[in-house]
């Protein structure tokens, strides 16, 4: 029990010590509350005061920015304005110019609406008196007004024929100034790149005899000998008086170059009879032949030309036996294809195809004796025949202007064989046909209003003609030059070039007594 009673006062102890700490801890409590309260109250207010000061300093700022905007703000209406009473101090000065602007166009207006109305009424007195004086000048000179007309048209006319032949011989000397220098220039480069012997050949050849002896032998009895051999070769033998030489004539340079070929194999054998003859004919025939295919094939390799047809290179070589007007043609084909292709190259031009222009232009005079026609359209003919190309045909059938040619390497052929026909020696003519051509020559210069006298000289090459110097004024020379040469071109066949010129010339005679 005693124990009980101890427990129960240690738990009534420890009830009374647990109140009175919790009354204690009330008291201790409320004392701090109270002094927290107090530090709570003293909070406030000093968060009231400060909270009163920023909001006193907010306002100050507030209207020190609310001054300063206001501030700004007129200085900027202050500025506008007086950009504005700038403006229309600016505006009023334009619209015072303006007025006075305005004001002078007026003035300026009026001026010259009484300024038109003036010439108006000066133009109609120019009028009147410009009738009077036509009418004046219609009674003073005789010529009505369609008359006048004419005449001044006529005038015209003349003056414009003036300045048309002071600008063509603007124009002749400019062109031969640039052209001629050029043009000489290839064609002496050509020429003297090009240089070749001419050898005149005549229709006659001669074989040389060891004796006279020899002459009775190829004669034979009775003339059987030379009658075989005229009958084999086709030409005539002349035995004449001439020392120990026998002339072969014949227009056939072939049969010539057969028949001497035989007659020197003759002679050399010693064996003269018909069947000796014959024999020696077909070898003289096979000699010449093969002499033929070598001539052909050493102007193709001297030129540079290959892939031939052989038809043709044999055609070529025939052309070495060939003469036309005493040129060799076949020298003559050499010398045009190598002109040609110096031409072409100095040109830019198919060197390879001007060449071959060259060497084949004249084909056609190696079978002149066989067929019918010019040796050109034969030379067309045979090109096509063995299939040369359209540029060769042309040159062919262009080179003596029988068509207008219409490619360079046809003009570069055209030209290369004037180049060798025309120069010295290359060429003669039948002292007929020369005359007949200066005659004609004459003829067609002489057939000209104007022309008084006319002289061809220079063989040919220059035609001197003297015009009657009141009806030809110098102006008019050039015009006049210019129809003779194309009347000349138009009419006349000539190697190389002509030379036109005129001559005007006045004289006074007078005597003094």
């Amino acid at each position: 029990m005693e124990v009980l009673y101890a427990v129960i006062g240690a738990i009534v102890g420890i009830v009374i010590g647990i109140v009175i700490g919790i009354i204690l801890r009330k008291k201790v409590a409320e004392k701090q509350i109270g002094s927290a309260e107090e530090q709570a109250k003293r909070l406030l207010e000093d968060a009231i005061k400060a909270a009163e000061t920023k909001r006193k300093e907010s306002i100050l700022e507030a209207k020190e920015e609310i001054l300063k905007a206001r501030n700004e703000h007129e200085a900027e209406v202050k500025e506008r304005r007086a950009e504005l009473s700038r403006q229309e101090t600016r505006l009023n000065t334009r619209e015072e110019n303006l007025d006075k602007k305005i004001d002078a166009v007026e003035k300026k207006e009026e001026t010259l609406t009484k300024k038109i109305k003036e010439t108006e009424e000066l133009n109609l007195k120019i009028s009147q008196a410009r009738d009077e004086q036509l009418k004046l000048l219609e009674k003073i000179s005789g010529y009505s007004v369609e008359e006048a007309r004419a005449l001044l048209i006529k005038n015209l006319e003349d003056e414009v024929k003036y300045e048309q032949a002071q600008k063509l011989l603007e124009l002749e000397a400019q062109f031969k100034e640039e052209a001629d220098t050029k043009a000489k220039n290839i064609i002496s480069l050509a020429i003297a790149r090009c240089a070749s012997d001419h050898v005149s050949e005549a229709t006659i050849s001669v074989v040389a005899l060891p004796n006279d002896e020899m002459k009775g032998r190829i004669i034979g009895r009775e003339g059987r000998n030379v009658r075989a051999i005229e009958n084999l070769t086709g030409v005539e033998l002349i035995i004449d008086d001439t020392p120990e030489a026998i002339t072969i004539s014949g227009f056939d340079p072939v049969r010539r170059e057969v028949a001497r070929i035989a007659l020197e194999k003759l002679i050399s054998d010693g064996r003269i009879h018909p069947t000796r003859i014959e024999d020696c004919v077909e070898k003289a025939k096979r000699e010449v032949e093969a002499s033929i295919k070598q001539a052909g094939e050493k102007a193709t390799f001297e030129t540079g030309i290959h892939s031939l047809n052989i038809e043709l290179v044999k055609l070529l070589g025939r052309l070495k036996y060939r003469t036309s007007y005493g040129q060799n043609v076949l020298t003559h084909s050499i010398e045009v294809a190598e002109l040609a292709g110096v031409m072409a190259a100095e040109l830019g031009a198919d060197v390879t195809l001007a060449k071959r222009a060259g060497l084949l232009h004249d084909i056609g005079k190696a079978l002149t004796a066989e067929i019918e026609g010019s040796h050109v359209q034969i030379g067309v003919d045979v090109a096509k025949k063995y299939k040369e190309s359209k540029e060769i045909l042309h040159a062919i059938e262009a080179h003596h202007g029988d068509v207008e040619p219409h490619s360079i390497i046809a003009v570069i052929v055209q030209a290369a064989d004037a180049i060798s026909a025309a120069r010295p020696g290359a060429r003669r003519e039948n002292l007929e046909n020369y005359i007949k051509r200066l005659e004609k020559l004459e003829e067609i210069a002489g057939g000209f209003d104007g022309v008084d006298k006319t002289f061809a000289i220079q063989a040919g090459r220059e035609i001197r003609i003297m015009v009657k110097p009141e009806l030809i004024n110098d102006e008019r020379m050039a015009l006049v030059a210019r129809d003779i040469v194309k009347k000349i071109e138009s009419e006349l066949e000539y190697p190389g070039q002509i030379k036109v010129n005129l001559i005007r010339e006045s004289r006074v005679v007078d005597y003094a007594k």
